[in-house]
């Protein structure tokens, strides 16, 4: 019955209503960059569509196939990337990272908002399906400006 319980916390009505409603829920026409991530462990999968002028995204679109958490992290992602640069979105992710796995703080704003997601650290089974959207974003824009996409 706790176990129940736990996950009703998880899945609360703010991270279902999140779920529901992915800004920029549709692939680009002609991306100038496209990165698609997958979790081994649960099969979700985020593909991401971008472009970028001046060092900040100005077009952006994902396909997101993951559970109701990992398509809240990429309503989330969709509600402040327009105008991110590459080094923002690697350290958001970085910051979500850590956040989930070494009980870090909530990513600094306009990434406040993975907030939401603090009751899923205890659930390491869904890290992964979390991380997806913003590992996309961060690595396709990071082959803009030629940065490191991946986290140390």
């Amino acid at each position: 019955m706790a176990e129940n319980a736990d996950l009703i916390k998880l899945y609360s009505g703010r991270i279902l209503a999140l779920a529901a409603e992915i800004p920029h829920h549709a692939r680009l026409e002609a991306p100038q960059f496209s990165v698609k991530r997958r979790s081994p462990l649960c099969g979700s999968t985020v593909t991401v569509d971008l472009d970028m002028a001046d060092g900040r995204v100005t077009r952006f679109g994902q396909d997101v196939k993951a559970c109701a958490l990992g398509q809240a992290a990429a309503a989330l992602l969709g509600q402040v990337v327009l105008g991110r640069s590459a080094t923002e979105l690697a350290q958001a992710r970085d910051q979500l990272r850590a956040m989930l796995t070494a009980g870090g703080p909530v990513p600094e704003a306009p990434f406040d908002g993975f907030e939401v997601l603090l009751p899923a650290r205890e659930y390491r089974n869904r890290h992964a399906s979390i991380l997806l959207a913003l590992e996309a974003a961060a690595e396709a824009s990071a082959m803009a400006g030629g940065i490191s996409a991946h986290a140390p």
